[in-house]
């Protein structure tokens, strides 16, 4: 089977000949992977790993961009500035001020940089993912409700303004909505049905429970996502949830609103046992990720990483896309990488 069948397969609750394994990867463990297989291009790397890798795809932006400052080394087309940091082996990107901070209700729409949503490069996406869809499964793009909001006000800001601000919440959410929504109507024109996945990413939970409670979640989210998952099943795409943490307690939610896939199962977290959450929404979900990146890739030998995988595969069974369940960090060995996809390889 080619990596985009055993992908669709397993969304379709198809046969395959072996369950799917995918990585997600921070540059610096890219670079490695690299040099381990004397490739030199990511499509490349993904057939030398003999990964089943979800493609991602997102359009260029061409519109007005913020002026840099002297510390940002860049910019989002939300108006952010980030600056580089240098953590150990790694390099990260770091917000600076909140560009939307300052805002009031009556001075929303005065924003200079809301994106303009027909000026990404959608013929360009659209031919990329056609091109990919010939061997992998695409997903894309990275689409967001509340993470662009508390990047746009601060993280601090925004869970205040969702008691103290509710209106102001409302009013930006629904242009984060609006923009994107319009951006998703493009893409579709431009992928056909090579698109197999959209990205919707809301962390909702840390590492002890939500972030924000269900209600709220109810009240300011649920609409907003519901008609995304629509629009994206309209156009015979599924939906691809990312929500770090423990967030049991609304997965039933978002199996009511229409995720296809939950990503990315951090099992170490309350509430996120894996055979529980197979027995409980394994019928609905197909899941995503489960391999511990915080402790076990980056920290343990090879043999527990592929008890990890093992443990993995036997809990969440047929419907699952086993990967790094995040960003596999700078600084990870090559061989607890490999450990995990063989395991998966050769069950």
């Amino acid at each position: 089977m080619t990596p985009r069948e055993r992908i669709l397969n397993t969304l379709n609750r198809k046969s395959v000949d072996r369950p799917p394994v995918d990585i997600w990867y921070v540059g610096e463990v890219l670079q490695a992977l690299y040099q381990h297989t004397g490739t030199d291009n990511e499509q490349a790397l993904w057939r030398a790993l003999g990964l089943d890798k979800w493609a991602w795809v997102n359009p260029a932006y061409t519109g007005l961009l913020v002026p840099k400052t002297p510390e940002a080394t860049s910019v989002s087309h939300w108006g952010q500035q980030f600056k580089t940091i240098q953590s150990g082996p790694a390099t990260y990107l770091e917000q600076l001020a909140a560009p939307l901070a300052g805002y009031t209700l009556e001075t929303l729409a005065d924003y200079p940089y809301w994106p303009d949503p027909a000026k990404f490069d959608y013929p360009a996406m659209g031919a990329q993912t056609k091109h990919l869809a010939q061997e992998f499964a695409t997903l894309g793009p990275w689409i967001s409700l509340f993470e662009i909001y508390c990047g746009l006000r601060g993280l601090e800001q925004a869970m205040m303004d969702l008691v103290l601000e509710p209106e102001f919440v409302a009013a930006a959410l629904d242009r984060i909505d609006a923009i994107q929504t319009a951006m998703l109507e493009n893409i579709f024109a431009h992928t056909g049905d090579a698109l197999d996945a959209v990205f919707i990413s809301d962390d909702m939970g840390s590492q002890q429970g939500l972030l924000i409670s269900p209600a709220t979640w109810e009240e300011f989210f649920r609409p907003r996502f519901k008609r995304w998952c629509d629009l994206i099943h309209a156009h015979g795409a599924k939906v691809f949830h990312h929500t770090d943490g423990a967030v049991r307690p609304l997965i039933q939610r978002y199996i009511e609103i229409g995720v296809d896939v939950l990503n990315p199962i951090q099992h170490i977290c309350p509430g996120m046992d894996m055979a529980a959450l197979k027995r409980d929404f394994g019928a609905q979900l197909v899941f995503h990720g489960g391999v511990d990146t915080q402790d076990v890739l980056p920290f343990r030998d090879p043999a527990t990483v592929r008890a990890e995988t093992r443990a993995c595969l036997e809990a969440l069974g047929a419907g699952f896309i086993c990967c790094s369940c995040h960003n596999i960090q700078a600084g990870t060995p090559v061989d607890n990488i490999l450990a995990m996809i063989d395991t998966v390889q050769t069950q």
